[in-house]
């Protein structure tokens, strides 16, 4: 299995795509996919994985992304996010003309999309105002709905509430090999993360010696494998924590972990909390 390339067609009457979704009928949380267009996604309400490029993650009450053009990643919602709905806008980075983002009035949209090539996601302030503006876009015409998203762009690239999700981008759209490469290797950690995976393993499924496998991830993804594991395994512990009330005990061995002490020492150091915190602390949040 590899990314799938997804083909993205303007909405009717428009430049770029512009898609709502009721509840969690955008259905591609397990698909991982790329496309050439930039993707502007705000998930109102809920809580979900997401996973762009080699950075993993669990959000809370909502999400708002901007996802840069072919990098990879996988669908937000699912039938169990709770989200309200789903706004995706999906644009190609010359949508308005390749002369477009020279203007000296749109140089803060071409910073943004620069910056996109390693994913952002806002805080919460940011999504709140912004998430506003994206769900009022629906009723908009297509000319109201294009100064709209030239405005959220703005906006956007003028927000200080946010996180760039790869820091030094993901090389992975660089050589074809590596692609092919880097998504067998993905889509293995994303089906089996429950499960023990050696270095043996996973260097043998891409044909590589074991010390050649750990230059080569890290050089693609700039981290170790196991870091990589750990961070899946840490979300979904994560997302098990905030979703279910049954024991940490039984997290750390749902998650992928077969050591507790361990669990906690890498829970600890990955989100700054132990499990128990951050169960602690979503419940305040939340109100429960």
């Amino acid at each position: 299995m590899k990314a799938a390339l997804e083909v993205i067609e303007p909405s009717f009457g428009s430049s770029f795509s512009f898609s709502k979704y009721a509840n969690n009928q955008n259905q591609k949380a397990h698909v991982w996919h790329y496309h050439p267009e930039i993707e502007l996604v705000f998930v109102n309400g809920g809580n979900g994985k997401r996973q762009i490029g080699s950075h993993v993650s669990y959000y809370t009450d909502g999400d708002l992304i901007l996802i840069g053009s072919n990098l990879p990643h996988c669908g937000f919602t699912s039938d169990t996010t709770g989200n309200i709905d789903e706004t995706v806008i999906q644009m190609k980075p010359d949508f308005l003309g390749t002369q477009f983002l020279d203007l000296p009035e749109t140089k803060n949209i071409r910073k943004l999309f620069h910056q996109a090539k390693g994913g952002i996601a806002y805080g919460p302030e940011t999504r709140k105002k912004i998430g506003v503006k994206l769900t009022e876009l629906q009723d908009a015409s297509e000319f109201d709905r294009l100064l709209g998203v030239l405005g959220v762009l703005n906006e956007l690239q003028h927000s200080e509430d946010f996180k760039i999700l790869n820091a030094d981008g993901f090389a992975v759209e660089t050589q074809m090999q590596d692609n092919d490469r880097i998504n067998l290797i993905f889509n293995f950690v994303k089906d089996n993360f429950q499960k023990q995976i050696t270095l043996e393993e996973i260097a043998d499924l891409v044909s590589m010696t074991v010390p050649s496998f750990c230059r080569y991830f890290k050089k693609i993804t700039n981290k170790t494998f196991t870091r990589f594991v750990n961070e899946y395994r840490v979300v979904h512990a994560s997302k098990l924590l905030a979703e279910k009330p049954i024991g940490i005990t039984e997290i750390c061995f749902e998650s992928g972990f077969n050591n507790f002490s361990y669990f906690n020492k890498t829970f600890k150091e990955l989100t700054g909390k132990s499990a128990s915190e951050y169960r602690k602390e979503y419940k305040t949040m939340i109100g429960a």
